[in-house]
């Protein structure tokens, strides 16, 4: 991906992750005060479970574009290099996919 790009994504996601941190900031202040059958109501609410579910992907795609750039600028072995993001890569895609699939077994 040119840097150019990397640059644009990496403003874009920032800028999304300001009014989705709100939910995660909303629920953090909530969990503290709630007992759990509180918690999975506020869960199951659509608007709460979807914000939520943004918020992990863009988080995880945002900290996959900002570690790929350190990778890229810090490991001169292309071989180690490719090597490094491919498994950065999966592990963000692991984390989101896995973040996404509890938040939708919620009901």
């Amino acid at each position: 991906m040119k840097a150019s790009k990397h640059w644009t994504l990496q403003r874009l996601t920032a800028i999304l992750l300001l009014p989705l941190s709100y939910w995660i900031l909303e629920f953090l202040r909530f969990a503290l005060n709630a007992n759990y059958f509180e918690i999975i109501e506020w869960l199951s609410a659509p608007l709460n479970k979807m914000a939520l579910i943004a918020w992990f992907l863009v988080v995880f795609y945002h900290a996959t574009i900002g570690l790929q750039v350190v990778l890229e600028d810090y490991i001169s072995n292309t071989q180690k290099q490719l090597a490094a993001i491919w498994t950065a890569h999966s592990i963000f895609a692991g984390l989101g996919l896995s973040a996404v699939i509890l938040l939708l077994q919620i009901r």
